[in-house]
């Protein structure tokens, strides 16, 4: 197994020499953003576990609910651990159950009755890949195919970026199975208790993409849509907060009337601030990712669509930085409910004296961003979103947890 993995973007960590020395059969790879203030290379996926039995890849998506519990059992048999990552547990478990079971796919279902909350994982053996999904499905996991060759991803963008043909999603608790003889799938675990996370209709996910059958550009048009008829605004320009708030502004625009337009120009080398560890982070981004269009939004009224507002740093200063190129009036309205409660799911919404909207009403946060009105989109209404499609996890706006959240954080 060759194996190299760093820090930082794809295009800092590969180069086309290092790139070109890696060869096979059965690839990998592994992109995720850092939510600890601490960023180790050690817990930079996929995993290589080398063990009794051979030698296994894991790429995991999702956060465990249980992983402190298993870690610490773990520990007290004498595992070793090498990264702060709960995918480690993961893969010794599965490592484990692999001595006493025929195959590897018998050995992840064995080690999926174990392990407690959110995850899209992908194994990879020198003989077979295998993809799983929890049994809630929160996050989402797709199967496609170019030539002989089988993919899994976590978006059907890239799919389409590698020039693949989307075969299907892997439904939740499924184990899919691809080896030289073609795929298979198990499922055993497979339910009725779906649970996909709504976040990433509203954030998490590029546009372009297809989850679980529903657009997530069709779904952020109809949030806007649904924005416009409960909180409408005498304005005279709708303009969304690059990228996640654009379709949701679209939405809005469609369904009032009022034209949309473009008000920021974003810079692409700048990734998502409310993900940023550090406060300063956050601020210095957002300054340097978003510039506004003076020409557009002066001596207007606007309505600034956003995806979501998290402690309220960035859309305060988003909103200033409109009022400064010379806005009249910023209404500012939010494609998804409040932030009430953290999110265990891999999601990363913080805890609850972390969110503005824990701490304060709707109208104290309208003054604290410094917006002449404030309007969240409507939590009974989430299900519009995705088709009137009531299998989804919204704990972090309602705090009704599909799994029981951890004991500590």
């Amino acid at each position: 197994m060759d194996s190299y993995k760093g820090l930082g973007m794809i295009t800092e960590v590969f180069s086309e020499e290092n790139r070109d020395s890696l060869h096979g059969n059965i690839g990998l790879g592994h992109v995720r953003y850092s939510a600890a203030e601490k960023e180790s290379r050690q817990d930079v996926q996929p995993l290589v576990i080398n063990y009794i039995k051979g030698t296994l890849i894991l790429a995991n998506n999702g956060n465990l609910t249980n992983g402190r519990e298993l870690k610490e059992e773990l520990a007290r048999t004498g595992a070793i651990f090498q990264t702060e990552a709960d995918s480690e547990v993961v893969a010794y478990h599965i490592a484990r159950e692999r001595l006493n079971t025929r195959n590897a796919e018998e050995a992840v279902r064995n080690a999926m009755t174990k392990i407690h909350g959110a995850y899209s994982m992908v194994i990879a053996s020198p003989r077979k890949m295998i993809g799983a999904r929890d049994p809630f499905g929160f996050r989402p996991l797709c199967i496609g195919k170019r030539d002989n060759t089988y993919i899994f991803a976590s978006e059907t963008c890239a799919l389409d970026a590698v020039g693949a043909e989307f075969v299907r999603d892997v439904l939740p608790g499924e184990i899919v199975t691809v080896t030289k003889e073609g795929m298979s799938s198990d499922t055993t675990l497979c339910g009725n208790q779906i649970r996909k996370c709504i976040f990433e209709y509203i954030y998490f996910a590029r546009p372009d993409s297809y989850i679980d059958g529903i657009s997530v550009y069709n779904s952020r048009i109809m949030a806007g849509k649904i924005l416009a008829q409960m909180h409408p605004a005498k304005a005279d320009i709708v303009v969304g907060v690059p990228d996640s708030g654009n379709a949701a502004a679209m939405g809005y625009a469609e369904e009032t009337g009022i034209p949309y337009g473009t008000a920021f120009v974003k810079n692409g080398y700048v990734g998502r601030t409310f993900i940023k560890p550090k406060q300063s982070a956050r601020e210095s981004s957002v300054k340097i990712k978003l510039n506004v269009m003076k020409e557009v939004i002066k001596d207007k009224r606007v309505i600034m669509v956003d995806d979501s507002i998290v402690r309220g740093t960035t859309s305060e200063h988003i909103v200033r930085m409109l009022k400064s190129a010379g806005a009249k009036e910023v209404h500012v309205r939010i494609s998804s409910p409040p932030f009430l409660y953290p999110c265990y799911f891999g999601t990363d919404v913080p805890s609850c004296d972390q969110l503005i909207t824990y701490n304060n009403t709707i109208e104290q946060i309208c003054k604290l961003i410094d917006a002449d009105s404030l309007g969240f989109l409507d939590g009974e209404r989430l299900h519009e979103m995705i088709g009137g499609d009531t299998g989804y996890c919204d704990a972090c706006f309602s705090g009704n947890y599909p799994v029981e959240p951890p004991k500590e954080e």
